[in-house]
């Protein structure tokens, strides 16, 4: 099992939890209220700081249900926080929907998942390996 430590920078600050045995996400909380117009993004604050084990990462993605019911989702989903950084963990939602969104103080707003990550080496090559797919993308499966 993996530590995670949370450091509270604001007193109403909810730490994350798993809900449920075996869920990936834990609900990350706003600390303010907010409106986000429709074709507007906004940073909402959680009031958390994390640390997070060098080998891991933290990902800030949407909740399905504000996609679905309001067409509010993380911007840059998944959000990346790296395991060097200790500031405030914010979450930048958009509003795709038709209405003005409300962001109430306590709201789940976004999940945080715990990924482990690869250490890699990069080199230059003259010629990659062949494969059956080749330089095909963009739609080429034809499907």
């Amino acid at each position: 099992m993996t530590t995670i430590r949370f450091k509270i920078l604001d007193k109403s600050a909810t730490i994350p939890v798993q809900a449920h045995p075996g869920d990936a996400g834990m609900d990350l909380v706003s600390i303010e209220d907010a409106v986000i117009a429709p074709g507007a993004r906004r940073l909402v604050h959680t009031g958390l700081a994390v640390e997070i084990p060098f080998g891991f990462e933290g990902q800030v993605r949407p909740r399905s249900g504000l996609a679905l019911k309001h067409g509010v989702t993380v911007l840059n989903a998944p959000g990346t926080i790296d395991a060097g950084y200790r500031g405030e963990i914010g979450v930048v939602l958009a509003n795709f929907g038709e209405a003005p969104f409300v962001v109430e103080k306590g709201m789940r707003i976004a999940q945080l998942v715990i990924a482990a990550v690869a250490e890699v080496a990069v080199e230059i090559a003259d010629e990659l390996s062949s494969t059956e797919r080749g330089e095909g993308g963009y739609g080429s499966s034809g499907r």
